[in-house]
């Protein structure tokens, strides 16, 4: 199969032997603009429906996977917030319902959207630099939870959603989510080692395989979502969630 490439400002992609390699690197830290995650969304559809794509890894440069929407963004233009909510549910939708199998390979932080991405795909590899953390509340938002809920148990689920904490990658190994967990350097290979395996079988039974699989899942993880991004608009309505934006971009303490 011939080598294709596909770049992009906020990530670039790279299809190679049935692979579908997507490599988010928006620097300092893969926060995305909402039309950065509206772009991306296309992206994983396009190759998800690409005949030549047999499985997708996502992974990413620089100092974490993605720090999720760009708070910076937000706190200059709340009225975003829609568009925000719109390329968070088209990325994770696009990844739970890619016609083939994503395997996204995580290090450093994985906040936020991070989590809606991790927690949408098929398979999860870590390196052993990677944590998890949804600190939505102290951003003056909600959502994830539902993809959150895709990693953990119910109660770690609240526990680190009311307190905003990140949990390691050896810890989280423990709650089954994590695959493999690797050095940093070998990160890239295990997820290309393990894509080239399902790369290897029947597309046709792969595609009937990841389609089925959503379909047993309890609920629907989408609708869920959904649910979630009401309480996002509900909170971006409160002075509370100003307050946060306004905090993190001076960098500064919130006063309630």
């Amino acid at each position: 199969m011939t080598q294709q490439t596909h770049s992009h400002t906020a990530f670039s992609t790279l299809l190679d032997n049935g692979i579908a390699e997507l490599v988010i690197n928006k620097p300092p830290v893969n926060a995305l603009s909402s039309q950065e995650w509206l772009a991306l969304a296309q992206q994983i559809d396009t190759l998800g429906n690409n005949p030549e794509v047999r499985v997708q890894v996502i992974r990413a440069e620089g100092r974490g996977f993605c720090a999720g929407v760009d708070i910076k963004e937000l706190d200059a233009f709340p009225e975003r917030i829609v568009a925000v909510n719109a390329g968070n549910y088209n990325t994770f939708k696009a990844v739970h319902r890619c016609p083939v199998p994503v395997i996204v390979a995580v290090h450093g932080y994985v906040l936020g959207g991070g989590i809606g991405i991790t927690g949408a795909a098929d398979i999860v590899v870590a390196s052993d630099c990677a944590s998890f953390a949804l600190p939505e509340v102290d951003r003056g938002a909600m959502g994830g939870g539902a993809h959150l809920q895709r990693l953990f148990p119910v109660q770690k689920v609240r526990y680190l959603f009311f307190t905003g904490e990140a949990i390691s990658a050896p810890e989280a190994f423990k709650y089954g989510f994590i695959e493999r967990i690797v050095p940093r350097e070998q990160l890239r290979d295990a997820a290309l080692e393990i894509a080239a395996r399902i790369a290897a079988k029947s597309p046709a039974m792969i595609k009937l395989a990841k389609e089925a699989l959503n379909g047993i899942e309890d609920g629907n993880l989408e609708d869920k979502y959904r649910w979630e991004q009401g309480f996002t608009l509900q909170a971006y309505q409160s002075p509370d969630s100003a307050e946060t934006r306004r905090a993190f971009v001076e960098k500064r303490d919130v006063q309630f």
